[in-house]
């Protein structure tokens, strides 16, 4: 019997849109638990710090154990984890004496499920039978950008029809995503990259240049990401002038819908694009972008600038995926996960430089964003050691 995988390309899109709500949810509420729970910033920002953390743990983790218990198993665990923390969030705070030890011990169970997530349904996808792989991957990857825009968009509708006091019930309805997703992983077809799911292990990985090329291009594509998207509406609002409502969707709406923008159009046109040239123009388009954002006093083009970098590191992370599976077809799990491992390692990493530069500068984010410059700057070099890599 033939199988149906495109059953299995519509529960990967499903993960990443799932993935997409467990990262970008909470943090539209970090004034609601400030204000409802009494929770300081400063503990407040503990939440993202606990997520990221748990999903580097994730990716280190499941280039162990991933293939000896299954993907299947991994894959159908990550949407229980993923809606089980999201109902959580709900009740959690609630229930226990400490309201952020029920927010944090929430984060940390759908983070879990969101690192699964984040490993596995790169190298599934990479396993079924599709042409042109760099284009398949480039549009699965482009899911969670429109999942982050509808969890910002359709939240911010919810909340303004039925108020913030109800954000309770939309942690509970985001949560039924995942719950009809755990059906979808349970009966679609499911390879392997390699013959029995025994792939490279780390230490042969980590004896090959190309795989250390690879991890660098991976940690200066989340750094890139990141950085800016992290950023996005504080900048909009303290550098650019916006007010909150608008930097919200002038910054990281704007900047998720160019990035997902990019992703299609090579998921599209992909069999006649050149990856290499794709990313190296990618990254030269992201340093004008930061460039652009530092150093411009004009507001107009530093919006330009911040929603454009969303177009050119679309194809960073999933590109870097690409080039290194089909370069290294026997990696196997261990490369996936410790690929998204570098890519998280980036995205925690670039964000606190930034932030922490800005504080040292007297609060100036055009002086952070310009120390930003450095992570596209490493990338294309990357990219050219990698091109020479390649004619050797």
């Amino acid at each position: 019997m033939s199988k149906n995988y495109k059953k299995t390309l519509k529960a990967c899109y499903l993960g990443f849109i799932t993935q997409a709500i467990c990262a970008n949810f909470a943090p539209l509420l970090f004034l609601t638990f400030h204000n409802v729970y009494q929770i300081p910033l400063g503990q407040i920002a503990l939440i993202s710090t606990v997520f990221f953390l748990t999903q580097l743990i994730v990716d280190i983790l499941c280039s162990y154990f991933a293939d000896k218990i299954g993907y299947r198993n991994c894959v159908v665990a990550s949407e229980l984890c993923a809606a089980a923390g999201l109902i959580g969030l709900a009740f959690l705070p609630d229930l226990l004496p400490n309201p952020l030890a029920g927010i944090i011990a929430s984060v940390i169970v759908y983070a879990i499920g969101s690192g699964l997530i984040e490993v596995l349904c790169s190298p599934i996808v990479e396993a079924c039978p599709f042409d042109n792989k760099e284009a398949v991957m480039s549009l699965l990857h482009s899911f969670y950008c429109w999942g982050s825009v509808g969890v910002i968009l359709l939240s911010t509708i919810f909340f303004a029809v039925f108020g913030i006091d109800s954000w309770k019930w939309l942690a509970c309805v985001w949560a039924v995503i995942p719950l009809y997703n755990i059906y979808n992983f349970a009966t679609c077809p499911i390879e392997h990259t390699t013959d029995d799911g025994k792939g490279m292990g780390t230490g042969r990985l980590l004896r090959v240049p190309l795989f250390w090329v690879s991890i660098i291009l991976m940690v200066c594509a989340g750094a890139s990401e990141l950085s800016m998207a992290q950023w996005a509406s504080a900048y909009t609002e303290s550098a650019l002038g916006f007010s909150k409502a608008m930097g919200d969707l002038a910054g990281p709406c704007m900047f998720a819908i160019t990035m997902g923008i990019s992703r299609i159009i090579f998921g599209k046109y992909g069999d006649r694009l050149d990856l290499m040239r794709f990313m190296m123009g990618s990254g030269v388009l992201c340093l004008s972008c930061y460039i652009a954002a530092s150093l411009s006093n004009n507001p107009v083009i530093g919006l330009i600038g911040c929603i454009l970098c969303g177009f050119s590191v679309g194809i960073m992370w999933p590109g870097t995926i690409s080039i290194c599976s089909g370069r290294l077809p026997g990696g196997g799990t261990a490369m996936f996960a410790l690929l998204a491992m570098s890519g998280d390692l980036g995205g925690a990493f670039g964000p606190s430089l930034v932030g922490n530069i800005t504080q040292n500068a007297g609060n100036d984010l055009r002086k952070g964003m310009l120390v930003g410059c450095v992570f596209p700057l490493v990338l294309i070099l990357s990219l050219l050691l990698l091109k020479g890599m390649r004619k050797k």
